[in-house]
């Protein structure tokens, strides 16, 4: 808990067995009130081991994408209590050191939401981003930043926080359950007007850690520029998409299947 906010970390998980007891040891117990891992039916031993560290623990019982598993994950954070949710694959890919920063930019009221961003500085190619990745962030930051109207560093880190009120106002339900749901979850978030913070974050790439292939992630980078065009149009009055919902937030009634929960 900080500042009387309490803090709860989700992970979305997908055969994350070699790295997931690596990520939690780096956690600050101190600073966080609860952690809540979603296994999207993994066919290792996530959600065994993630049952060994006592981590409250949700399966699916099929496979529902990497957007669907957020949802999962933040309806269980909302069903929690949560007043701020962090985000952090349990890949091992992100430090998990920063999360009393992020959570304190937005427990004192300063954003919104928070993103721990790979490309302040020079931690990304250090870190062993591959030279493909690299500059195809740059250039769909670029291309989003000018339609977006923003200046932000990066788009498509996997480390981000929210606040509650963000999480309960979001039309997330209308947003895809494949990879291009962080990116529609933050361009809703500045259509409707809230502040995003930024956090330089070290990273490190390694075959255990989770990536999508070239040709998933060059999709990804069509519907990437495709979300900033209906971004641009629905600020011009043509609302369209995702952008054109109303009331699709999430559904906390939503059955949960748990398989462990924390003592």
């Amino acid at each position: 808990m900080i500042n009387n906010k309490k803090v709860v970390i989700i992970m979305p998980a997908y055969n994350a067995e070699k790295t997931l007891e690596k990520t939690y040891n780096e956690i600050y117990q101190n600073f966080v009130d609860e952690i809540i891992l979603v296994d999207d039916f993994s066919s290792d031993k996530t959600k065994e081991i993630a049952k060994k560290l006592n981590i409250t623990t949700i399966v699916h019982e099929k496979n529902k994408g990497y957007g669907g598993n957020q949802k999962s994950c933040y309806r269980a954070a909302l069903k929690a209590g949560a007043d701020i949710v962090i985000m952090l694959h349990p890949d091992y890919q992100y430090t998990p050191k920063l999360i009393p920063a992020i959570a304190s930019m937005m427990a004192f009221e300063e954003y919104d939401a928070v993103i721990a961003s790979r490309m302040l500085g020079r931690s990304a190619l250090k870190g062993g981003m591959p030279l493909y990745k690299y500059f195809s962030n740059k250039f769909l930051t670029w291309f989003e930043n000018l339609f977006l109207g923003e200046k932000l560093s990066e788009y498509h880190t996997g480390f981000r926080g929210f606040t509650r009120n963000i999480l309960e106002k979001l039309p997330l339900e209308a947003c895809s359950d494949d990879f291009i749901f962080d990116n529609e979850m933050l361009a809703l978030l500045l259509y409707q007007g809230f502040k995003i913070g930024e956090i330089s974050c070290p990273t490190k790439y390694f075959p255990e850690a989770s990536s999508i292939n070239f040709v998933r992630s060059c999709k990804y980078g069509l519907e990437v520029l495709l979300v900033s065009l209906k971004y641009r149009l629905s600020k011009m009055g043509l609302k369209n998409g995702i952008f054109n919902c109303n009331g699709e937030v999430l559904d906390t009634n939503k059955e949960l299947n748990y398989y462990n929960k924390r003592d």
